[in-house]
C-alpha cells in the first residue's frame, strides 16, 4: 500500500514524482542561508567562474524534464499490464530492494562510460557536455543542467535502461528514480554539511563529484550517481581530502593518485 494507490497510477507517479522531489529537494537548498562555514567554494567564486546565469539554468533543467517525462510516460505506456488482466502483484521488499540495487549499478555502468567518453570526445565535449561545465561551482538547482542530448542520452536513457533491465515495477521505479534525483541534487549542492546521510553512507559525494567539476579534476572522478567502482577499476579515481579554507568553509584539494601521479 503507497499514499497515492486509488489516486494517481504508478506509471503517473514514476513519469512525475522525481520532477517534484527535483525541485523540493534543490529548492530547499536554494532557500538555505549561506552556510559559508559549509561551502566548498566561497560565493565570490560561484559568481566568477560561473559562466551561466541561474535564469537560464532554470530553463535549462525544466526543458530536460520535459523530455524525461515524454520518454518516461512513453516507456510506462509500452510496459503497463493491461487494464483487463487485473492489478499487478508487486514483489517482496528484498527483492524490491535486490532491484533497487541492480538498477543502481547498471545506471553507474551507463553513466560511467557515456560520461567518460564525452569528456574524451572533444567534439562531444565542446558542443554537448561543456554546457554541463559551465557550472564551474556546482549548485543543487543546477544539477541537471545538461545539454538536451546529453540529458536524453545520459540521465533520460540511463534511467529507463535500468529501469527495465532490473525487471521493477512502476511502482518500485517511483521510490528508485526519486532516490536517484535526490542523491544528484546533493552531488550537487556545493555544501559539506555536518550530518549529511549521503557523505556518511557514499564515497561517490558532494566534495567527490566537486573534484570533477574542478579544472584540474575534469578528466577524474567519472562516475555517478552512486558509487565509485568504474574510477577505481579503470584508473580515473581522483583522492582527495577535506581542508578548512582560511576564510570559511571547505576545500577538497587533491591528493596523490594511485599510480603515484599528483
Amino acid at each position: 500500500m503507497v499514499f497515492w494507490e486509488g489516486w494517481i497510477s504508478d506509471e503517473l507517479m514514476g513519469t512525475f514524482s522525481p520532477i517534484v522531489v527535483y525541485w523540493l529537494y534543490a529548492g530547499m537548498y536554494q532557500l538555505l542561508p549561506p552556510l559559508d562555514q559549509y561551502r566548498l567554494h566561497t560565493r565570490k567564486e560561484e559568481e566568477q567562474k560561473n559562466l551561466v546565469p541561474l535564469s537560464s539554468v532554470i530553463k535549462g533543467v525544466l526543458l530536460q524534464q520535459l523530455v524525461q517525462a515524454t520518454v518516461a510516460g512513453l516507456m510506462f505506456l509500452i510496459t503497463a499490464k493491461p487494464s483487463g488482466e487485473g492489478s499487478i502483484i508487486q514483489p517482496s521488499l528484498p527483492v524490491q530492494l535486490i532491484q533497487i540495487m541492480v538498477a543502481m549499478l547498471i545506471m553507474d555502468t551507463w553513466q560511467y562510460f557515456i560520461h567518460r567518453y564525452m569528456h574524451q570526445n572533444n567534439l562531444l565535449y565542446r558542443h554537448i557536455h561543456s554546457q554541463h561545465h559551465k557550472l564551474v561551482v556546482p549548485y543543487a538547482i543546477g544539477a541537471l543542467y545538461n545539454h538536451p542530448l546529453e540529458g536524453l542520452l545520459l540521465d533520460t536513457f540511463g534511467g529507463a535502461i535500468s529501469f527495465l533491465i532490473s525487471g521493477m515495477t512502476a511502482r518500485t521505479a517511483v521510490f528508485f528514480f526519486c532516490f536517484a534525483v535526490i542523491k544528484t541534487v546533493d552531488d550537487h549542492c556545493g555544501l559539506w554539511l555536518p550530518g549529511n546521510i549521503f557523505h556518511i553512507i557514499f564515497q561517490n559525494n558532494t566534495a567527490y563529484h566537486d573534484v570533477h567539476h574542478q579544472l584540474h579534476g575534469t578528466k577524474y572522478n567519472y562516475s555517478q550517481p552512486f558509487f565509485s567502482i568504474w574510477d577505481r577499476l579503470l584508473g580515473t579515481y581522483m583522492p582527495f581530502s577535506l581542508v578548512n579554507r582560511k576564510e570559511g568553509g571547505f576545500e577538497a584539494r587533491i591528493g596523490k593518485r594511485l599510480n603515484g601521479m599528483s
